[in-house]
């Protein structure tokens, strides 16, 4: 089954500020229905790119079978991670990058890691939603969290 995953985290521009992120899963089920589920959450004390990862998480998590998956993000930060093997190298040095330092979010990067691992991921990068209407209401329903205003749906997606 393949499902197509939009994207997108909000720190309202104040990495000490409420943060949110917004997710939205588009699939056709076995009878060939189509279907859209959309999450939203927010977290006090975050930054964009701890929003950005989760809200592929919570997309990821939120798969109960194996999946054929396409992430879409506006976050080069996460697709390059995984398109430019980041990740890997990452592990080779026991998640440091450069001069020894500890890689960023790696309680977040480990998350995202396990929810892959029953799927088959593709990684796409989408430059300021490029008109993507899923990703535009990503990107609200990011805002909305950085708000305070939850709309996360049920998690229990049947795909």
């Amino acid at each position: 089954m393949k499902v197509i995953i939009y994207t997108d985290g909000a720190a309202k521009g104040n990495p000490d500020g409420p943060g949110g992120y917004g997710t939205v899963l588009l699939y056709t089920d076995a009878k060939g229905n189509c279907h859209r589920r959309e999450y939203s959450g927010g977290y006090k004390k975050t930054t964009n790119n701890r929003m950005e990862l989760m809200a592929a998480i919570i997309g990821l998590e939120a798969l109960i079978r194996p999946c054929q998956v396409e992430l879409y993000s506006d976050s080069q930060y996460l697709v390059k991670a995984f398109k430019e093997h980041w990740i890997e190298s990452w592990q080779k040095k026991n998640w440091t990058r450069g001069k020894n330092q500890p890689v960023k979010n790696v309680d977040l990067w480990k998350r995202l890691l396990k929810a892959m691992e029953p799927h088959e991921v593709e990684f796409h990068w989408v430059k300021g939603h490029a008109g993507h209407e899923e990703n535009e209401r990503c990107d609200q329903l990011a805002v909305s969290a950085a708000m305070g205003e939850n709309l996360m749906e049920d998690p229990g997606v049947a795909v």
